[in-house]
């Protein structure tokens, strides 16, 4: 196997994305995705059935496209990567499966990958980083803010292969779940976070001051004697919040003021990530930090977290929007750093972890 340069297959089925992409070391060949999203609107979220099964026709035309669109054969692979956790317990069957076949099938080394980790690893193949990374280490005193549907949380990463620690998190909803909740109460579609973001740009965030939970002294402490919940996060109350207000306004019999709310909902929410984000980097060495997950999509988020982090003398780095939501080639990249490392494959009896701790980076 080629391990200074490794060609990896990465297959994401982690919730509503069927993900293929390929990379060669650092290199990017294709990212081919499959979402079954439309099939959820009408539900207003993610129905797990439904995802699974869709993954199971998307699978195969999406491996012959992914293969097709990068010029290679499955021959030329140097070894598969799969998500193997957190996610959907019967889509991550579907995609870990397919992989341990394909492993079977071709002899090639197959590693189970944490889609968490991996949401940081595709920041490796994004030009942003180009200035920093050398092709063989990450920046030294790396920090990661991983802003998605199903997890908020501010990382340390010594070592993308072996050494992620997970230095703060939501204790309730993620952020991305958040915003879809919120944009229901709005009468937003499925999904919110675009819709509000939209939305946002039309409205006036200080109209309403939502609460910014988990922010009290007695949560945040201080850099001598830190509080339960420094680097924590908590949207549950922010929802609770949006939900008295929109019930306010119609028990008055007013027009409820949709922008506005999205507008000082969201300001809220990533008011808190960000200072939380930046704090944690001042107080822990942290240099350069890197934001992934689908949230990561947000203009507002985006727009923020770079103010913040220039005054604060940290470098940002952040992906190209395409590899922000769920898609095989993160896999593929964390994958790759894995082999370049000289990780040891994983054991084909491997399960799928549907709660797969950050810290846990491959099985």
């Amino acid at each position: 196997m080629n391990q200074s340069n490794p060609l990896i297959l990465g297959i994401e089925s982690s919730c509503d994305e069927t993900g293929v992409g390929l990379v060669r070391g650092t290199e990017l060949l294709t990212n081919t995705v499959s979402s079954s999203m439309e099939e959820h609107v009408r539900f207003g979220g993610v129905i797990p059935e439904i995802a699974s099964r869709a993954h199971l026709d998307a699978f195969v035309p999406t491996l012959a496209a992914a293969l097709a669109d990068a010029g290679v054969s499955l021959e030329d692979v140097d070894a598969i990567a799969v998500t193997s956790g957190p996610g959907l317990a019967g889509a991550l069957m579907v995609g870990v499966s397919a992989a341990k076949a394909l492993a079977l099938a071709t002899g090639k080394p197959l590693y189970a990958i944490n889609h968490l980790v991996a949401h940081v690893g595709v920041g490796l193949l994004d030009e942003s980083i180009a200035s920093v990374y050398d092709g063989g280490a990450l920046p030294e005193n790396l920090g990661a803010l991983l802003v998605s549907g199903g997890h908020t949380e501010i990382l340390r990463v010594r070592s993308i292969a072996s050494d992620v620690q997970l230095l703060g998190a939501t204790i309730d909803d993620a952020a991305g779940e958040a915003f879809d909740k919120v944009a229901r109460l709005l009468g937003l579609n499925y999904p919110g976070g675009p819709a509000i973001d939209r939305l946002a740009k039309e409205g006036n965030a200080k109209a309403v001051r939502f609460p910014r939970g988990l922010t009290m002294p007695k949560y945040m402490g201080t850099a001598e004697a830190p509080g339960p919940h420094r680097y924590d996060f908590s949207f549950s109350g922010l929802k609770t919040a949006v939900a008295r207000c929109v019930e306010g306004y119609e028990a008055r019999g007013e027009a409820v003021p949709v922008a506005d709310i999205a507008a000082s909902f969201q300001e809220a929410v990533l008011d808190v990530i960000t200072a939380k984000a930046v704090l944690a980097c001042r107080e822990q060495g942290i240099t350069t930090l890197l934001l992934g997950g689908g949230v990561a999509a947000n203009s507002r988020l985006r727009e923020l977290a770079g103010q913040r982090c220039a005054s604060a003398g940290i470098t940002l780095l952040v992906p190209k929007l395409s590899l922000c939501t769920d898609n095989g080639a993160m896999v593929a990249a964390l994958g790759a750093q894995l082999v370049m490392n000289g990780v040891a494959p994983s054991d084909l009896s491997f399960a799928p972890d549907s709660s797969m701790p950050v810290t846990s980076i491959s099985l």
